[in-house]
């Protein structure tokens, strides 16, 4: 028994390590704005501010533009979009005022750690938890790993967010189709505009 019992409990701990898929408690966006994003956006919860910058940093060049603040924030993202840009606006300017000290505009990796190093967390704008994936992501990180698994069949897809994301599929897949059909047309008439088109 000792064998099989020594590989249970190395097993067990394994699993224990791996954690589990049930929902842990967020942080408060208040207090770690930054440690709620990658709970709820990015299911993590242990990185260094080096990692979060680095992840964040969309194009790999060493600074945050606004852009990418923008992008982390989620603050172009669909459900947000009946929020005022000046909202959107303050919540990029906060970010820079905390970790742009000269007004660059940019807000480099050494910034950003110097930043963290005296103590200052990004700031909760309100505006929820920086949605910043595409459909497909935030359908699979929000929905998909929360209520199905890799042994889901299509016919068990019926919650209303998959219909949803299965009814934006299609509504793409008939747009490229249109758009192929039109390219292989010599005249596309719906494209001429109607004073020059022949009047019945």
């Amino acid at each position: 028994m000792g064998p099989f019992f020594a590989a249970f409990i190395a097993l067990l701990a394994l699993a224990s390590a791996h954690g589990s898929h049930s929902q842990e408690e967020l942080a408060n966006p208040a207090d770690d704005w930054a440690l709620y994003h990658m709970q709820e956006e990015h299911h993590i919860s242990n990185f260094d501010p080096a990692s979060f910058f680095s992840l964040h940093d969309f194009n790999n060049d060493g600074a945050w533009t606004p852009d990418e603040v923008r992008r982390t924030y989620g603050l172009d993202d669909e459900s947000l979009k009946a929020t005022p840009a000046d909202d959107k606006d303050r919540a990029v300017l906060n970010v820079f005022k905390l970790f742009d000290p000269h007004s660059t505009g940019l807000i480099t990796r050494e910034q950003w750690l110097e930043g963290i190093r005296a103590g200052k967390k990004l700031p909760d704008s309100g505006l929820g938890p920086g949605h910043h994936g595409d459909d497909e992501y935030e359908y699979e990180i929000h929905h998909f790993e929360k209520y199905h698994d890799e042994n889901t069949k299509e016919e068990d897809l019926i919650h209303p967010e998959d219909i949803e994301h299965f009814r934006k599929h299609d509504m793409r897949e008939d747009e490229a189709d249109r758009i192929l059909r039109e390219q292989q047309q010599s005249i596309v008439e719906r494209n001429i505009p109607l004073k020059f088109r022949r009047q019945p």
